[in-house]
């Protein structure tokens, strides 16, 4: 082989790698485009949570569902059985939760609160019931209290 037929060579090869370093460069100035586009979609749809989570406890709509089923799980679990003590860990038990600590002291969080809203009484230290008739909720007026 000359090296005439040598510099040919390196040339078409030069010319064949050229080509294609110029269809990478347009694919990635397509691709940059497209990901500023999406990046663009990305940032509008994150701005829209965040403005609609903020409004959504203000306008008054109700919990997360999976609030409101735990709830209504532990709910549902003291009115099958009114007169049975239960602890959150043995709620979690027989609900098939999770018993990890964390879990059991959001429920124990609930508990307090139905216990607070007068639904459970607190029989003994970490143990909770359905309240079988709900007190009369002191209202700090005279004319609240009834009359015999």
């Amino acid at each position: 082989m000359n090296v005439i037929e040598l510099l040919a060579g390196l040339q078409a090869q030069h010319d064949k790698t050229a080509a294609r370093a110029d269809e990478l460069r347009d694919q990635i100035q397509h691709l940059t485009a497209a990901l500023t586009k999406t990046e663009a979609r990305l940032a509008n749809l994150v701005t829209t949570r965040k403005v609609i989570a903020e409004l959504a406890p203000a306008s008054g709509q109700p919990a997360p569902p999976e609030t409101n089923t735990a709830y209504q799980a532990i709910v549902n679990t003291f009115n099958q059985h009114p007169d049975q003590e239960f602890r959150a860990c043995e709620l979690h038990e027989r609900l098939g939760m999770p018993t990890d600590e964390a879990s059991v002291y959001i429920t124990r969080s609930r508990l307090g609160h139905l216990t607070r809203q007068g639904f459970l009484t607190q029989p003994g230290r970490g143990r909770y019931q359905k309240r079988t008739q709900r007190p009369l909720r002191a209202t700090g007026r005279v004319s609240a209290l009834p009359r015999y």
